[in-house]
C-alpha cells in the first residue's frame, strides 16, 4: 500500500489510465507507482520506460504478475 504525509499535494482522480493492467515489460505511458494487482508488490516507473520483466517476481500458484498505476506523477510545463 503506497503512503503519503501530506495529503494536500494529492488529488483523487477518476482516469481509465487507473484500470487497465500491464504484463511485464510494458512500456509506460503514466510516471507513477505501479502495484500488482496479486501480490500487492509497488513500484516506481518513468513514462516511456518499461515495467520490470518477468523475473522481477514471482507468485505462488503461478498467478501472472499484472501492474496496475496506482499514483500517476505529473510534472508541470
Amino acid at each position: 500500500m503506497a503512503l503519503y504525509q501530506d495529503g494536500q499535494h494529492l488529488t483523487h482522480q477518476t482516469h481509465s489510465a487507473f484500470d487497465a493492467d500491464h504484463s511485464p515489460g510494458t512500456v509506460v505511458s503514466n510516471s507513477g507507482v505501479y502495484r500488482c494487482i496479486h501480490c500487492g508488490d509497488e513500484i516506481a516507473a518513468n513514462k516511456g520506460n518499461p515495467l520490470p520483466p518477468q523475473n522481477h517476481h514471482q507468485h505462488r500458484g503461478g498467478q501472472p504478475i499484472r501492474w496496475r498505476l496506482l499514483v500517476c506523477t505529473v510534472q508541470q510545463s
